[in-house]
């Protein structure tokens, strides 16, 4: 679903490896600098919450001309510590709440 203003919310899952203790898992992220790289400029973070025993999902607002530096900063720079997946995302509470007044 494209916003107003041409961006799409894109969901990031950034699952840690589990073959790396945590601080293996800082190391690589620090060496390939990650939190330099991730987001990338132009990119809004929506939500970042961390799902024990996954690892970090992250929400962002991405302007569509931004989706391949999203794709770009992560394989350069999250590889290694994280397994990743990417899915298209959309608010769907306004649609719950037209739903639930509906049935009241």
């Amino acid at each position: 679903m494209t916003h107003e203003d041409g961006s799409i919310l894109l969901t990031v899952f950034l699952k840690h490896q589990k073959d790396k203790n945590l601080d293996q898992i800082r190391e690589k992220l620090v060496e390939k600098e990650f939190w330099k790289r991730f987001p990338p400029e132009g990119c809004e973070v929506v939500s970042w919450y961390v799902m024990m025993g996954i690892g970090q999902v992250a929400t962002l607002k991405v302007p569509t001309e931004k989706l391949r530096d999203v794709n770009m900063a992560i394989e350069e720079s999250a590889w290694g510590a994280f397994d990743t997946e990417f899915y298209a995302t959309y608010d769907f509470q306004p649609v719950r709440e037209t739903i639930l007044k509906s049935q009241s």
